[in-house]
C-alpha cells in the first residue's frame, strides 16, 4: 500500500521551525510527532527554500471570462470617480446585461445570483430579456 502526499501548509513549516529552534528536538523526533518524513523536515529546517510552499494552479476560463475585459475598463473608470459615484456591482450587472446581446442570464455569477451562457437561439427569436 502506497502512502498518500500531504500538503505542507505554513502551519506545518512554522511548527517544524519551532519544534527544532525553541523546543530543542531533534530531525527524528520532529518527523515521529508530526508524521513527515526525515528529508521533508531536513528539506524546511536546512535546505534552500525561497518562501512559502506554492500552489500554482493553470489559468481556468470561468463565467465571467467573456466580460473580464469590460469589467476591467468599468471598475478602472470607477477608481477615478468619486465614491458616491462609483457604480455597485447591481449597475455593473445591469451594463453587462444590457450589453451582450447573445448571451442569456440564468442564476449565478457576481455574487448577484447571475450566469451567463450563450444562447441558443437566433436573434430575432431570442427568449432572453435583450432579445
Amino acid at each position: 500500500m502506497q502512502q498518500g502526499t500531504r500538503v505542507i501548509t505554513m502551519d506545518m513549516i512554522g511548527r517544524i521551525r519551532r519544534l527544532h529552534t525553541r523546543k530543542k528536538k531533534s530531525e527524528r523526533e520532529i518527523s515521529r510527532i508530526t508524521g513527515l518524513s526525515r528529508n521533508t523536515v531536513a528539506k524546511w529546517l536546512h535546505g534552500e527554500v525561497d518562501g512559502p510552499p506554492k500552489y500554482r494552479r493553470g489559468e481556468q476560463p470561468n463565467k465571467l471570462t467573456v466580460f473580464h475585459e469590460a469589467l476591467k475598463q468599468a471598475l478602472k473608470a470607477d477608481a477615478r470617480r468619486p465614491r458616491h459615484e462609483r457604480r455597485t456591482a447591481k449597475a455593473l450587472y445591469a451594463e453587462i446585461k444590457l450589453s451582450e446581446a447573445r448571451y442569456q442570464v440564468l442564476p449565478f455569477a457576481l455574487g448577484l445570483g447571475v450566469l451567463f451562457t450563450p444562447c441558443a437561439s437566433p436573434e430575432s427569436s431570442c427568449p432572453c430579456p435583450r432579445g
